[in-house]
């Protein structure tokens, strides 16, 4: 079980343990939910669950459809092994998701990286991709960088995609639920564009599991029917896709929960003036992986849960504590945290 106060997790908004979530679980299992899907979705384990969770999802996202899955993970895994082929060229930031790397890595098209948020380098990279002749070229961005807590430049790169005819595949794992109006993550002002694919994963602010992946009906149909994580994937329980639908209403419902996050998250930017950005994620670097490791070790023993990010999570000589804001702290513990780092 974790202790001390929370500056860890992913559960930004506090949803992981929400009283209204629990009770529209166990209504659920009262009603006959299953526990398990029994299979994955082109078998036996679709179920309606699933399905009304997409339905909302894409309503609330204002996007075309959605597709539920297990995690994060192998949604990234789906679309980047999936959608890019051989003769694409997929160009990628260099700070995107270790999972993100895995697909591109296993994926029929070449790769290209660009220097992390640098537009410029991003566009200079589709260039050379188009002039190689490539098929199709999709760029691959996170809109919150889980290690950094930066905002990716996705006007600059949703311009870049519309010049050279690109697609944009934005990882919003730490945006949905906290970021866009609603909550609905930061590329929600391009939804609705052909050319644009996002991904939300469901294990962090809205503090359940799965991911839901927003794009046009016709490449879900594609993902459905061509994704190896999809198809050879047992189902997520249909009991989770009523958390998670539930934990979207909440976020639609309950506002205040974002903006109490949004407040703290400015609060702790004051109180760690050395920390650049705006985010519910506060890297507070110290260089050498051994000092950040003794250091977390120390703050853990006064009672705080922040932990060392150390090589090959981030670049060698920026190991640093990764301090996460969430609705599971205060300002007061914010004080102590910074009294305590500080001393």
């Amino acid at each position: 079980m974790p202790g001390g106060i929370d500056f860890s997790s992913n559960d930004y908004l506090g949803l992981a343990n929400h009283t209204g979530i629990r009770q529209t679980m166990v209504q659920a299992l009262q009603n006959g939910v299953p526990l398990g899907s029994g299979g994955s979705r082109l078998l036996r384990g679709n179920h309606d669950q699933h399905e009304d969770l997409e339905a909302f999802a894409a309503d609330f996202f204002g996007t075309e459809a959605a597709l539920f899955m297990s995690t994060g993970y192998l949604a990234n895994l789906a679309l980047l092994t999936t959608l890019p082929g051989r003769g694409d060229i997929i160009v990628f930031d260099a700070y995107i998701h270790a999972s993100a790397k895995e697909g591109i890595h296993a994926s029929l098209a070449r790769h290209k990286k660009f220097a992390h948020n640098d537009a410029q380098a991003c566009e200079d990279a589709v260039k050379r991709a188009r002039a190689q002749g490539a098929d199709k070229i999709w760029i691959v961005v996170e809109s919150v960088y889980s290690m950094d807590g930066d905002l990716a430049p996705l006007a600059d790169i949703m311009d870049i995609a519309d010049r050279f005819e690109a697609y944009v595949i934005v990882d919003e794992a730490h945006a949905t639920g906290v970021h866009g109006p609603d909550g609905r993550g930061l590329s929600c002002a391009f939804e609705g564009r052909s050319n644009l694919i996002s991904m939300h994963t469901c294990g962090k602010a809205l503090g359940q599991s799965g991911a839901l992946v927003t794009l046009s009906a016709l490449l879900k149909d594609y993902l459905i029917n061509t994704a190896r994580s999809f198809i050879y994937t047992t189902a997520p329980p249909p009991l989770a896709a009523v958390a998670v639908q539930a934990a979207l209403k909440v976020v639609r419902d309950e506002p205040e929960r974002r903006q109490a996050l949004l407040d703290l998250t400015q609060y702790a930017h004051r109180v760690f003036p050395q920390v650049p950005g705006s985010t519910q994620i506060l890297p507070l670097i110290i260089g050498d992986d051994g000092a950040a490791l003794a250091l977390a070790e120390g703050l853990q023993a006064q009672g705080f849960d922040i932990r060392a990010i150390r090589t090959p999570t981030v670049p060698r000589n920026t190991a640093r504590l990764r301090m996460s804001i969430t609705l599971n702290s205060t300002a007061q513990d914010i004080d102590a945290l910074a009294l305590a780092f500080n001393a």
